[in-house]
């Protein structure tokens, strides 16, 4: 094979003289060998939607992870957060696939150049308005402690949707919940670990620890709150009521809060989910402002 003259040209002539889109495409499709066929009495819109719910929560999540990359307490811990961030990206990405396989992609696809993937048109070109995750997800990170406080609940959360998930009705949900509650379990476990050293630690390592569950707990407030689109899935058997994670969950955090040495705060009320509404705070359009800034800004780049 001739001398390619730079690292790019080499690339573009492995994928045989044609470029690629700059965020993502040079892939493997994310749903190849599965059957994508939107179960019986199932409203596709709905079905994507919901696909939204879960996905949006993934990648904002993961979004809020990368900014620890560089600034984690320890290498060790930077490289555990990056992989993390990386098992939730690559569960939004099958989500999102999914919800465009089943026509969930509105102006996103409008505002788009060229031909790139469902799942990334839906990550880079929704508005804050369109997105679906919960105010869990979407908060701040605060110090360490608290960023390990939201992972541990959030990871718990998902968790136990995902364990539920994998008896779908839908093929894809299925499958992709089959192969998440292992990255998730671990994802709980690792944050599990780690409030156990902070919050049984030092004074001012308990003191972080409790300040961020402090702050976290309040997030609650929604995360059990379903929309009418989830429980008409849920009773369709695709998708999950989170209000049926409620006491699981409680119990998982309040026995690693208590192994911890850390006070439970009390259960906040439950309020209307209106982050699965698109009903967010500033947090979200700014944190979307770093996630979607380059694909923007170049949206029919290639390399």
């Amino acid at each position: 094979m001739a001398h390619e003259e730079t690292v790019y040209e080499a690339l573009d002539h492995a994928h045989g003289g044609e470029g690629h889109w700059a965020f993502g495409t040079g892939f493997d499709e994310p749903l190849a060998g599965v059957d994508t066929t939107v179960p019986d009495g199932v409203d596709p819109a709905e079905l994507g939607e919901y696909c939204l719910m879960l996905g949006d929560d993934a990648l904002v999540l993961a979004q809020r992870l990368t900014e620890w990359i560089t600034a984690s307490p320890e290498l060790e811990e930077e490289v555990a957060v990056a992989n993390v961030a990386l098992d939730l990206l690559g569960q939004a990405r099958l989500l999102l696939a999914r919800a465009g396989s089943v026509g969930v992609l509105g102006r996103s696809r409008e505002l788009a150049t060229g031909s790139i993937p469902d799942e990334d048109a839906l990550a880079y070109f929704r508005d804050a308005d369109e997105f679906r995750n919960t105010a869990l997800v979407a908060a701040p990170n605060g110090d360490f402690a608290q960023t390990i406080v939201r992972l541990l609940v959030a990871a718990t959360v998902r968790l136990a949707v995902f364990a539920r998930l994998r008896e779908s009705r839908d093929p894809v949900l299925a499958a992709i919940a089959a192969k998440g509650v292992h990255e998730l379990a671990y994802h709980r476990d690792h944050a599990a670990r780690w409030l156990l050293r902070l919050g049984d630690g030092t004074a001012e390592s308990h003191r972080r620890a409790q300040d961020g569950v402090d702050a976290v707990w309040p997030l609650l407030a929604d995360v059990f709150s379903a929309t009418d689109l989830e429980r008409r899935l849920t009773a369709a058997g695709v998708a999950v009521d989170p209000s049926s994670t409620r006491e699981e969950v409680r119990s998982v955090l309040t026995e690693v809060l208590e192994r911890a040495t850390l006070r439970l705060p009390e259960w906040p009320a439950e309020a209307p989910p209106r982050g699965r509404l698109g009903e967010h705070g500033p947090e979200v359009a700014e944190l979307l402002g770093a996630l979607q800034g380059l694909a923007r800004q170049h949206p029919a780049a290639t390399w």
